[in-house]
């Protein structure tokens, strides 16, 4: 009999990198953003403010937006900006699918990996 707290790794499914799928970022390798589209309306002034909050360590910030209003390329430009690795947690797994998909396609010459738990916290 396992511990009352103990994983069941069977339970547990990890998407590795697929070397097809694209290009690992290798060390110092700048985060590249490809995208048809620039920053517009309150995007540029929320890239500036969170990026800048990040920097000078500002622990506490929110970017609220509606349903299509742009907040992952927002985050997407702030990763670059940032150049650091990054990690998105989502509530469910449709919006992660859907994160995923969106930072694959801004970040194509860099690793986005993908995760997902199936321990259900509430057995």
């Amino acid at each position: 009999m396992s511990p009352p707290n103990a994983i069941l790794l069977s339970r547990v499914s990890i998407h590795p990198f697929l070397p097809e799928a694209g290009v690992r970022r290798r060390s110092g390798e700048a985060f590249k953003l490809v995208s048809p589209f620039e920053p517009r309306g309150d995007q540029p002034t929320a890239i500036t403010r969170l990026t800048e909050g990040l920097q000078t360590g500002k622990k506490d910030q929110v970017l609220l937006g509606v349903t299509g209003s742009g907040k992952t390329f927002t985050m997407s430009h702030i990763i670059a900006n940032l150049n650091r690795p990054t990690l998105v947690i989502a509530p469910n797994k449709t919006l992660a699918a859907q994160l995923y998909t969106e930072f694959r396609t801004f970040f194509p010459d860099n690793a986005v990996e993908y995760f997902v738990s199936y321990y259900d916290y509430y057995q």
